[in-house]
């Protein structure tokens, strides 16, 4: 039975950890606005061109609402960071949610992101000098990909570093999709909540150098700045996006270079193409979880399908970059190429707002392993590499190395 005759389930089952299912370029091809069933059982509409994803994301009909009451659960359990509580405290829209993004923006200028270069090559030289202590074969996961995004982040907030580690149960809890059961959910989000809470307490009383205390001290609504409740989910949200997805992203650049180690030998040739390669590697990522999901709260229509009110989308930004109407040679990891307009960090007024931090340590990570560890390989073979499995981000369960 070809795509457009079934009703496909969705995160599409994959057992390949860096190729893609073979039906997004069917879908793409033939079905780009396909019916999908979720983990809930409840109805979606996926989208896996170019050019509809990026008129979706840049569309304001097209909204973060994923509570509302006819909106598609992407969990069985409801819950999770796209459709909580948490995702509407955050503005969505208009001038309150343009605010938002300039208080919080300043923190993630690509002249910041430079600025903190020293500290985050630091952060890697002492991750790596742990294991090789520990010696080879290590899981870079475990080793660099995990810690490295934490220990910034958690120091952009201004996080105790004996803290660092209960985020990421935390984290993964949020971004749940079939892992964990609702009881569990809550526990776990009202802990994160409760720390969060004390967290900006504390900072209230004694402000330090960090992106929480400067929200606060910017004063609230009134003034221009955020309510609590606003600083509290800020936090939390920034916790979540900032540690879980360059995480993963780490482990599946580096794997992704290993897997054809001509592309790590052509790096260790010129590591001029730092730059272009991470941005390839975000292109080419074909495990980068479930996409955006959105809410329509008009009828609209895409690709010459009517979509009516109610409608919930879900943007594959991963199949959208593989297309071949957009990128030439889609199917290849072309370290050079530039331009290179991937929507990795989606688009539009909802574009990544940490993008620039997570380039930055992408790139600081490749720097410092050819530098340091120049005959660094995989230790097992590619097929073996296994899947994050039941959140709402990819990645690989871990990274197994040798040098």
């Amino acid at each position: 039975m070809s795509v457009d005759e079934q009703v496909l389930s969705y995160p599409i089952p994959n057992d390949a950890a860096l190729d893609p299912p073979a039906e997004w370029a069917e879908l793409r091809a033939r079905c780009p606005v396909a019916h999908v069933t979720l983990p809930s059982g409840d109805r979606a509409t996926l989208l896996t061109r170019y050019e509809d994803v990026k008129q979706v994301l840049a569309d304001p009909r097209f909204t973060r609402q994923l509570n509302a009451p006819d909106a598609a659960r992407l969990s069985a359990d409801g819950g999770g960071v796209f459709s909580s509580e948490m995702a509407t405290i955050i503005p969505d829209s208009g001038e309150e949610h343009q605010r938002w993004r300039r208080l919080v923006g300043k923190w993630f200028t690509a002249k910041r992101m430079n600025a903190m270069r020293p500290a985050m090559i630091r952060i890697a030289e002492d991750l790596i000098d742990d294991m090789v202590k520990r010696g080879a074969p290590g899981d870079l996961r475990a080793g660099l990909g995990f810690p490295l995004p934490v220990y910034v982040i958690c120091d952009m907030l201004g996080v105790p570093a004996a803290d660092r580690d209960r985020f990421s149960y935390w984290s993964d809890t949020l971004l749940n999709l079939t892992r964990y059961g609702k009881a569990e959910i809550e526990a776990a989000q009202a802990e994160f909540f409760q720390y969060m809470s004390d967290l900006v307490a504390g900072k209230r009383a004694d402000p330090g150098d960090d992106l929480l205390s400067e929200l606060i001290t910017a004063g609230g609504p009134e003034d221009g700045g955020l309510s609590d409740i606003q600083i509290l989910v800020t936090g939390m949200a920034l916790l979540v996006a900032g540690h879980e997805t360059t995480a993963n992203m780490i482990g599946k650049l580096v794997s992704m270079l290993l897997a054809d180690r001509s592309r790590w030998e052509r790096l260790l040739a010129d590591p001029s193409l730092i730059r272009t390669t991470v941005e390839e590697s975000l292109r080419f990522d074909a495990n980068s979880g479930f996409g955006l999901p959105r809410y329509l709260n008009a009828e609209t229509e895409v690709s010459g399908a009517v979509l009516p009110r109610g409608t919930t989308v879900v943007c594959s930004m991963a199949a959208a970059n593989r297309d071949e109407t957009a990128f030439e040679n889609a199917g290849e990891m072309d370290l050079t190429r530039s331009p290179n307009p991937h929507l990795a960090f989606g688009s539009g007024a909802h574009s990544c707002l940490g993008q620039a931090l997570a380039r930055t340590e992408l790139q600081v990570v490749l720097e410092v392993l050819l530098r340091r560890l120049p005959t660094l390989e995989l230790a097992v073979p590619v097929e073996e590499l296994e899947r994050v499995e039941g959140l709402a981000v990819g990645g690989l369960r871990e990274v197994p190395v040798r040098w």
